[in-house]
């Protein structure tokens, strides 16, 4: 029986997002890739997560969905063989967030999504690989199969967010941090500060990516899976 494998999409992701990890892992791995459109809280992310997820599965999360992993980590620690967390955060919603955020999502309400896709899109990526014209359409594309009522409300579950610091100081399997290089939307810094934060972390910078770094270095990305998903228990996940 293959080990499952969950990958959790990001804010104005889908599938896409994953389909180069994902066609290379299933050979190996049940490898589940979920989305979150018609929801509107990190709890009922969860919720969905381990709805039909089995006793213990692996679980990455990119951006948006590494937040929801965390939640999911928070509900069912137990259930948790193994976390990766790619371009994400922990803290709650800052000061001024919900203004910033709220400038697009009306737009996007008010004009439909295009109006927002290359404008949200293109800062996710590093800067050389915005001339990359497939790349762009790419996540142009991705974003454009979404909507305002999805924007706004995956929007919503992210301002209302719970600090994860707790959970990230009492996880107890084996964990991989990822980050692009060039991630402006959440830096490195946050992702060396997060790896500090879990026991017995390991990081992973890629080099020339930024906050979609598994399609901007799909290559690297899944080298640091495969890693991921070979790094033994610890010695709490084995008694």
């Amino acid at each position: 029986m293959k080990k499952v494998v969950y990958l959790l999409c990001g804010l104005l992701c889908d599938s896409v997002v994953w389909d180069a990890q994902a066609r290379a892992l299933g050979a190996a791995y049940d490898v589940r890739v979920i989305s979150f459109e018609g929801l509107d809280s990190m709890q009922a992310m969860a919720d969905k997560v381990l709805a039909d997820a089995p006793a213990r599965f692996a679980l990455a999360g990119h951006s948006m969905g590494g937040r929801v992993a965390l939640e999911v980590y928070r509900r069912a620690p137990q259930r948790i063989e193994r976390l990766a967390l790619l371009d994400t955060g922990y803290e709650p919603a800052a000061p001024g967030e919900a203004e910033k955020r709220a400038v697009l999502v009306d737009q996007a309400q008010r004009e439909g999504i295009g109006a927002i896709a290359a404008s949200w899109g293109l800062p996710m990526l590093a800067p050389a690989n915005r001339k990359d014209p497939a790349l762009v359409q790419a996540v142009v594309a991705m974003v454009g199969r979404m909507s305002g009522p999805i924007y706004a409300g995956k929007t919503r579950a992210l301002l209302g967010r719970p600090d994860a610091t707790d959970v990230l100081q009492r996880i107890a399997c084996p964990t991989m941090v990822i980050c692009g290089e060039e991630d402006g939307w959440s830096p490195p810094e946050r992702h060396q500060r997060m790896a500090e934060l879990i026991p017995g972390a390991q990081l992973r910078l890629i080099d020339g990516a930024g906050h979609m770094v598994m399609m901007e270095a799909p290559g690297a990305v899944l080298g640091a899976l495969q890693e991921w998903l070979a790094l033994p228990p610890t010695t709490h996940e084995e008694t």
